[in-house]
């Protein structure tokens, strides 16, 4: 059954939570590799074999005799062209890191708005996972619109109880779920900051994936916002990398602070192809993903009803991208044990991210469904819960624990 979460091979003593982390890991990375089935196959777990090979076909994509390109220029503007006509703006520059790109557009916008105060999501990427870097290294000041598992509405900034220079919008707001909201809703929520005075930047780091939810082309729905981030490697499997889109004189200001920020890097050429890769041949694949996600996750849920699991919840249902997260009534290590040993008996892996508690006896995990799982028929989906949910039942009995409900 492999290493238990308390155990390491050989040994008896009892673990620190780190190693615990440590060996949950690394069995959790041997069971993907090892599984034959799973939802997705997101680029950057593969080898460093398996990850050159993005740029097999590279001579499809760029002229290769031309120079490499140094501190930005090449194939790296090749990269800015190519994002800024997608998405409908003026131009765009490359950053090594989204954290980067994004503090320095809003300090752009700061200093033309002459307010540093950026309102967002409390749950928005730089509030829960950039360690305070807009207040800590960039002098932005974010407030917080709402705490709500959703995105802010037009209301609410309205309401606001003080100027702030720019609204930042994560699309879609991932750790509410990856939840959008719909175009009519986005559109007034652009037009209330508007009122106010302010500017409205997309935290686009998935934006390529909300073409499906809001019925728009990526262009029309970029072109709401005066900035936009994207990320080249969260859904286009590069190696990495972001840009910064909007008006021709932010961008230069931007890569002025991209060099500051030691974001001028000497050359990037494999990061810019394979982003150039994930444009060419993942981005036309994207709404194929999107629509799979919402077959799987009715399967999902159809699965856990017949299953006659207590309570559980796929959110959003249906899936406004191709990710969504799933809710059981159990711990963390009862569910991720049940996981991990379902991909090592039957090398079907449904779900290959990690358990995280939300509240004493309820977790949610994070469902992909990408290239890999467009071969997944909805029988196969509730096959594959029907099984997973006899090993819950023998890893919750074994520990003493029992799925409750939940509302």
């Amino acid at each position: 059954m492999g290493e238990t979460a308390e155990q390491s091979p050989g040994q008896g003593e009892r673990l620190t939570e780190a190693e615990r982390r440590k060996l949950r890991f690394e069995r959790r990375v041997r069971v993907r590799r090892s599984a034959e089935r799973v939802l997705a196959r997101p680029g950057f777990q593969g080898t460093l074999r398996e990850r050159l090979a993005v740029l097999d076909d590279a001579h499809e994509l760029y002229d290769l005799d031309e120079p490499a390109d140094l501190y930005g220029n090449g194939v790296v503007e090749a990269l800015e062209e190519r994002t800024a006509a997608l998405l409908g703006m003026e131009a765009a520059a490359f950053f090594p890191t989204g954290t980067m790109a994004q503090q320095v557009a809003l300090r752009c916008w700061a200093g033309r708005t002459g307010n540093p105060t950026v309102a967002l999501h409390a749950l928005a990427h730089p509030e829960v996972h950039e360690r305070q870097a807009f207040s800590q290294v960039s002098g932005l000041r974010p407030v917080r619109i709402t705490s709500e598992p959703r995105l802010p509405t037009a209301d609410e900034v309205r309401a606001f109880p003080e100027p702030f220079g720019a609204l930042m919008l994560e699309l879609p707001l991932r750790d509410a779920g990856f939840v959008l909201p719909t175009w009519e809703e986005l559109d007034e929520v652009v037009a209330a900051a508007r009122e106010r005075d302010a500017v409205v930047h997309f935290d686009g780091a998935r934006l390529w994936e909300s073409t499906v939810h809001f019925g728009r082309a990526l262009d029309e729905i970029a072109g709401l916002a005066d900035s936009v981030y994207v990320s080249y490697y969260k859904s286009l499997d590069g190696y990495g990398g972001a840009a910064v889109a909007g008006p021709g004189t932010l961008v230069e200001e931007a890569k002025v602070w991209r060099h500051r920020y030691g974001g001028t890097v000497f050359q990037q050429f494999p990061t810019a192809l394979s982003a150039l890769a994930g444009l060419e041949r993942e981005l036309p694949r994207l709404p194929s993903y999107v629509g799979h996600a919402r077959v799987v996750a009715g399967a999902l849920r159809e699965g856990f009803e017949a299953a006659g699991l207590p309570w559980a919840r796929v959110h959003p249902e249906p899936p406004h991208t191709n990710e969504f997260r799933v809710w059981l009534p159990y711990g963390a290590d009862v569910l991720t044990e049940a996981s991990l040993r379902q991909g090592e008996e039957t090398k079907t892996l449904l779900f290959a991210h990690p358990w995280d508690e939300a509240g004493p006896g309820l977790s949610f995990t994070e469902v992909y469904v990408r290239a890999a799982g467009l071969e997944w028929a909805a029988e196969d989906v509730r096959a594959a819960v029907a099984h997973f949910a006899v090993l819950l039942a023998e890893e919750a009995g074994r520990t003493g624990t029992a799925g409750g409900g939940a509302g």
